[in-house]
């Protein structure tokens, strides 16, 4: 039984890691979306009531089983933070990350997000906040809060490069002795 957390900048591979991770272990993997978003179209607009969100992840990540939380919960998932035995820091060149956000979000909405569609200025604010990760001040989800984050844990963290390949990934988090002695 293993209970991973991983998180990094949006569009820097934390669901895909998370997922593959998962499949290898044999075990569920949970996004931090699907808890602090409401369900809502267009998606994303209206986050969960804290309580409610915080209930719902301790129902499906139990202590005693093993899972991967993919997703930044920093402000949110508190009473989780006991409960991960590794932290994976998922790293990405911003353009390449940007690129890939911009990618997905075509993928995902099509028209919705171009010129006349009704996610055009949703996505255009995401982009914006996503490009900002790595220079927002501490007071906002970003690099800065992350590194502080990690000086309160007591899990190892385990810092990735997103730009290897995903079976590099998997392959480097299942030699991590925490997850090769499981």
């Amino acid at each position: 039984m293993i209970r991973i957390h991983i998180l990094g900048a949006s569009g820097s591979g934390t669901s895909t890691l998370g997922a593959a991770l998962a499949e290898k272990l044999g075990i569920p993997h949970f996004d931090a979306d699907n808890f602090y978003w409401m369900p809502t179209n267009p998606p994303f607009t209206t986050p969960r009531e804290m309580p409610a969100r915080i209930e719902m992840l301790q129902e499906k990540a139990r202590p005693d089983e093993g899972w991967v939380l993919s997703g930044s919960a920093l402000k949110w998932a508190g009473p989780m933070e006991p409960l991960y035995q590794l932290i994976i820091f998922m790293r990405l060149d911003p353009a390449l990350r940007m690129e890939r956000l911009r990618q997905r979000e075509m993928r995902r909405y099509g028209n919705r997000i171009l010129p006349g569609g009704d996610m055009v200025e949703a996505s255009l604010e995401f982009l914006e906040w996503a490009e900002s990760y790595d220079t927002v001040g501490p007071e906002q989800r970003g690099l800065i809060a992350h590194e502080a984050w990690f000086l309160t844990q007591t899990a190892p963290i385990l810092r990735l490069d997103s730009a290897d390949p995903l079976e590099k990934l998997v392959d480097r988090v299942m030699a991590h002795p925490v997850v090769a002695n499981r």
